[in-house]
């Protein structure tokens, strides 16, 4: 009797057992809870200090620092007095990064070695106004910019 119940049951029970694993496989885990919340500042609680000045790592962004890269390029440029070259690769820094003001401050720069007066107020202009959190050194640089652009109108 029992040969006759496995012929007949085997082949059916084998896939049973099968799929009944594969669905198990698929069932869903709870989702697991959610890091601990940060102690609130009750009376006589203090958070550690690590946890409050914790800021995540920061990586510096490709176009900005391609964009300082062709910045120093066309700084030495305008030392060895090729504005047009200087104007070319600021150009392309601009575009990279267009918040750098620094790249407009060495466009006026390259425009009044060219003596194109319009040119270099409109790009001083950027650069002031890019440029007004910088540190002192370029506020002064700026406003030395500034003075020779209206002594050559």
């Amino acid at each position: 009797m029992w040969k006759s119940f496995s012929r007949y049951v085997r082949p059916v029970l084998g896939p049973l057992v099968l799929m009944g694993l594969v669905l198990a496989g698929c069932t869903t885990l709870p989702a697991p809870e959610s890091s601990p919340s940060r102690p609130s500042r009750e009376a006589g609680q203090v958070v550690p200090p690590a946890e409050e000045t914790a800021k995540p790592i920061v990586k510096p962004d490709p176009h900005a620092l391609t964009s300082l890269r062709l910045t120093e390029q066309a700084r030495r440029c305008l030392e060895s007095r090729r504005p047009d070259e200087a104007i070319r690769v600021l150009e392309r820094a601009v575009n990279l990064d267009p918040n750098n003001g620094r790249n407009f401050y060495y466009l006026a720069e390259a425009w009044l070695m060219k003596d194109v007066i319009g040119q270099a107020r409109e790009f001083h202009r950027l650069a002031d106004i890019y440029l007004s959190g910088e540190d002192a050194s370029w506020k002064k640089k700026v406003k030395r910019q500034k003075k020779r652009i209206a002594e050559m109108n």
